[in-house]
């Protein structure tokens, strides 16, 4: 088995806000995350698939086209954009870093191949923090 990881990299903004919850206890809970005029990340993103290497190329999957497909079906959709009102996988979801690594796992899955099986996303929200999801 081989894993092959692409980064790809995005800004997007976003803010943390139960709109069930008091101005007060959203300020408690998310902190600064909670602005009203939201906040920013540089986000990194991993991508990585999993398999075995074809015997013609040696490639598990062509990097130049993971990246193509990534830019395609996430980048685009994320890239400076406002992750709470502009993006349409995002719309009602608390749009934090665990829930945003999920929908682009979501997002991305149906968009490779047969026999490229996603492994990981590995998303990074600041140099210090970051979530895996595995499925």
């Amino acid at each position: 088995m081989v894993y092959l990881t692409r980064l790809e990299h995005f800004n997007a903004a976003h803010k943390l806000y139960n709109p069930g919850w008091s101005k007060e206890k959203n300020e408690t809970v998310f902190g600064k995350c909670a602005n009203e005029n939201w906040h920013g990340h540089n986000y990194d993103l991993y991508v990585t698939i999993k398999g075995e290497p074809d015997p013609d190329t040696g490639f598990l999957f062509d990097a130049k086209v993971l990246s193509e497909t990534i830019r395609e079906h996430i980048i685009e959709k994320l890239d400076h954009k406002n992750l709470n009102l502009d993006v349409d996988f995002m719309r009602d979801k608390m749009c934090s870093t665990e829930n945003l690594a999920i929908a682009i796992w979501q997002q991305l899955l149906p968009h490779l191949p047969a026999g490229v099986v996603l492994h990981g996303i590995k998303l990074y929200e600041t140099p210090r923090i970051y979530v895996e999801y595995f499925g």
